[in-house]
């Protein structure tokens, strides 16, 4: 019996992208720290930065005060979402040149499905090889690449030699790779994730596949399941050609249970700082419609609250369906969640654009806001 052909999927990544088109268009920003966000004086965040920027402890959801204080000289300027797409689609035809299997994840990155391409003599290295070598001469920007059997590995690969990097694992390097990574590595593990794993003596792969189906799912429900599976290298989900997503969203389940509402506001900040690094990176072909705001409580009732927020995605609506949700059971909560549904721009401005100037300044009772 003939075994098929293990999936080749490339996951391209471009580095640091608004960042990236800033320089391209200016040289003169070159070897300069560099944020792209909104102003520090509208509470704006940092959307990217370049690697000058992240010497100095910068990152994206940042917000742009702080950024400033930890680099006076940082340059700070508005992102321009027509040069960034303009870019983006230039890359995406590249990408089509070699295969009509591309799913796109935001403006910046992408994975590919090769398998059975006759390009680059059928070899998923040499396509990801001439990909990133035409965008760099057509695009002039650099763009990073995993290769791998799977949408979890090759995305994971194309981080490994970030910046202007290619990594490869190849089938039989699988199985060694995975039982290597740190948990903290898996889609879906967050810190609270990261911390109760520890807490049964997990910190590697290899640890994760010491713990059984049924004890993973009683622990993290769902997700329990992914984890499993993900421990061992198993991803069976294909590239989906122009898929749209429907919402966007992030939660966590806690280690220890939320005792009540200011809790719960407390820890909706780090999160809603999560939402908005997100939300920067969606292509800027959606729209906003509403948002929403889920609890899951001690007893595992759940409960949703959704409508579209005056005030967009700013913190203090969240706080306030917050507040809402938690009037529903007032009971200690074990999860977590915020986020939006999603439609088409259709020529509308997204409200994406504002997002930079949704997170609120951290402060000494907040400090991860």
């Amino acid at each position: 019996m003939t075994l098929p052909e293990p999936r080749k999927i490339i996951h391209g990544d471009c580095d640091c992208f608004y960042a990236a088109v800033e320089t391209r268009d200016d040289p003169g920003l070159a070897g300069r720290p560099l944020a792209v966000g909104g102003p520090p004086e509208r509470r704006g965040v940092v959307a990217t930065c370049n690697y000058e920027a992240r010497a100095f402890g910068i990152r994206s959801a940042m917000s742009m005060a702080q950024a400033l204080r930890r680099c006076p000289g940082l340059v700070v300027l508005p992102p321009d979402f027509t040069r960034y797409r303009q870019a983006a689609e230039q890359i995406r035809a590249i990408f089509l040149d070699y295969t009509p299997h591309v799913e796109p994840l935001s403006l910046d990155e992408a994975f590919l499905d090769v398998t059975g391409v006759s390009a680059g003599g059928g070899s998923a290295i040499r396509i990801a090889r001439e990909i990133r070598a035409r965008v760099r001469g057509e695009v002039r920007i650099t763009v990073s690449a995993g290769v791998a059997p799977n949408k979890f590995l090759a995305k994971i690969a194309s981080e490994w030699r970030k910046p202007d990097g290619l990594f490869v694992i190849t089938p039989e390097r699988v199985d060694a790779f995975v039982r290597a990574l740190p948990v903290a590595r898996l889609f879906g593990v967050g810190a609270a994730t990261a911390k109760k794993l520890a807490g049964l003596g997990v910190e590697t792969c290899d640890d994760l596949r010491g713990l059984s189906r049924p004890l993973l799912a009683e622990h993290f429900g769902a997700l329990g399941q992914r984890l499993y599976e993900l421990c061992r290298g198993i991803d069976e989900r294909p590239v989906l050609a122009d898929r749209r997503s429907k919402s966007l969203s992030v939660e966590t389940t806690f280690a220890q249970d939320l005792p009540g509402l200011v809790a719960c506001l407390d820890a909706l900040a780090e999160l809603h700082v999560e939402l908005v690094r997100r939300l920067a990176r969606l292509d800027t072909s959606y729209r906003i419609e509403r948002h929403f705001l889920k609890l899951r409580f001690d007893d595992f009732t759940a409960t949703t609250i959704e409508r579209a927020l005056p005030e967009g995605t700013a913190l203090a609506g969240y706080r306030r369906l917050c507040e809402e949700g938690w009037t529903r059971r007032t009971r200690p909560v074990r999860l977590l969640g915020l986020g939006v549904r999603l439609g088409d721009s259709a020529g509308c401005e997204p409200e994406q654009r504002d997002l930079f100037a949704a997170v609120t300044e951290p402060s000494a009772t907040n400090p991860g806001g």
